[in-house]
């Protein structure tokens, strides 16, 4: 499809481990012209975009070295496993049995824990089809791995597609049951620079989930229908202090239940737009919800607000909410997540 697949040297993880840069290019178009992808986290270190006159920029959020990614905090645009998002007091319960995780906000998991898929070197192989051109990165997680039950293996693939989507696709299997929740942590900016209080959001959910001081759930979904939740306009709307949930984070960091729930083939759920550049980003998913992010508390040298976050995903504290979609997972079944984030422009 005449798309450029190419990696070299990125330095070292802090235990001596070679990463590698991986750069695929498309042939041109309105979507994505190049992203690179590095072993080192599966991190999403650039994605190069046209605006409405034809100029590229990176709309992904970067660091320069693999140091400064062993030292973020904020999972700057890392694959995100074994469980994206929250669980309560960082234990859960499965089949009778209470397994305990290492706890790194607060009392609770964050993102599979202080040594997460982040953290982590994975496996890469690139491809180049008739269709599209990548990478696949692979990662076996052993039982006990951050206190997970079960040996898991993952193999996440970015492409680009000849009209330059580029989509992420999960699978993962295990030996013994566990408990699976994976995510793509990009901080997006569409207009390469800048905060993003003047892009537009909007997400197709009727619902979303409350959260304590903690960012646990409260229960049930709540409808976003007369709040600042639903999300349809510029974020400097979800930005001001006008709704208890979000004055407590001074943002949005929330769960939003998506319309038709888990779906086999991904399907449009949000759009996000930056009228300045004329950038234009759908994301596509198959997953029952979309966390919105709008970097609250991200430090140097980007900043709070200079970016929005779109993680598809279950909802978090899942392994301990029966009445929530299952993310368990047993021997002899397969995970499997897609999802995808379509680019264009708009006129002015």
């Amino acid at each position: 499809m005449s798309t450029t697949v190419t990696r070299r040297p990125f330095g070292a993880a802090p235990d001596g481990t070679p990463v590698e840069r991986w750069t695929i290019e498309s042939p041109g178009g309105p979507g994505a012209s190049e992203i690179a992808v590095l072993t080192y986290g599966g991190i999403l270190h650039a994605c190069r975009v046209p605006d409405r006159d034809g100029v590229l920029g990176d709309v992904v959020l970067a660091l320069p070295s693999v140091d400064a990614y062993a030292a973020d905090e904020a999972y700057l645009g890392a694959l995100v496993g074994r469980y994206a998002n929250r669980i309560a007091h960082a234990r859960f319960s499965l089949d009778g049995t209470e397994f305990r995780l290492p706890a790194n906000e607060g009392t609770t998991t964050l993102h599979g824990g202080p040594d997460g898929f982040h953290r982590r070197v994975w496996a890469a192989a690139g491809f180049d089809d008739a269709d599209r051109a990548g990478v696949v990165l692979r990662l076996r997680s052993p039982d006990g791995d951050m206190g997970f039950p079960g040996d898991l293996d993952v193999e996440v693939t970015y492409s680009l597609d000849r009209n330059g989507v580029l989509g992420i696709a999960y699978r993962a299997t295990t030996d013994r049951p566990t408990v699976v929740n994976l995510t793509q942590h990009a901080y997006w900016n569409l207009a390469a620079g800048g905060p993003v209080d003047g892009h537009e959001l909007a997400v197709d959910a009727d619902a979303y989930l409350p959260v304590d001081a903690a960012a646990i759930p409260l229960g049930a979904p709540a409808p976003t229908a007369g709040t600042p939740f639903a999300l349809g306009g510029k974020l400097v709307d979800a930005l001001r202090d006008t709704h208890p949930g979000i004055a407590a984070a001074r943002g949005v960091d929330h769960c939003f239940v998506l319309r038709g729930g888990r779906t086999t083939r991904p399907r449009p759920v949000a759009r996000l737009a930056d009228p300045g550049s004329g950038r234009v980003m759908e994301t596509w998913t198959t997953e029952p919800g979309i966390q919105v992010y709008t970097a609250n508390h991200l430090g140097p040298p980007h900043g709070p607000h200079t970016a929005v976050c779109l993680e598809t995903q279950h909802f978090p504290d899942a392994p301990n909410r029966p009445e929530y979609p299952s993310t368990v997972l047993r021997p002899g079944e397969v995970f499997r997540s897609a999802t995808e984030y379509r680019f264009g422009t708009a006129a002015r």
